[in-house]
């Protein structure tokens, strides 16, 4: 089975919880899985059979965490050659902001102009909702590594 790595974007930790409660449960179904809290364009073109699931919270007006903001700016800047990529995306925001989840429609419409392919939908989780991020992760990775 080709290598999950798990691109984190966190401004506050939640990302990063959610990241290693995936990587846990890839790893429990027979995947390998990497974490990457600093992810980079290079991670991605140096790694090519690699599959990406990228987790990012939102921050200030919908931006991206600072941790993150190097790849997207390869992405959006350099224009790398990731067409066919598959990936995956994990959206965490709040939805009493009015830039509800934009940093992840931001990554995810950046990817997606490149050629990369989305594998299923993403998976969009609100902080007013009250729910466990990380049990609405495990509930959704099933969904997710099944169209892999």
């Amino acid at each position: 089975m080709p290598r999950i790595q798990i691109l984190v974007g966190s401004e506050m930790g939640t990302a990063e919880m959610v990241a290693a409660s995936a990587k846990d449960y890839l790893e429990a179904n027979g995947y390998e899985a990497v974490v990457n809290p600093l992810p980079e364009v290079a991670d991605i073109t140096d790694n090519p059979d690699d599959i990406l699931l990228i987790c990012t919270s939102n921050t200030g007006a919908g931006d991206l965490p600072g941790n993150i903001q190097p790849l997207f700016l390869g992405l959006t800047r350099d224009f790398p050659n990731i067409a066919g990529r598959r990936y995956g995306v994990i959206n965490l925001g709040d939805s009493s902001y009015a830039t509800f989840a934009e940093a992840g429609r931001a990554i995810d419409h950046a990817m997606s102009e490149l050629g990369a392919t989305r594998i299923g939908e993403p998976l969009v989780l609100d902080a007013c909702s009250g729910d466990d991020p990380e049990q609405l992760t495990l509930q959704w990775l099933p969904q997710w590594t099944s169209a892999l």
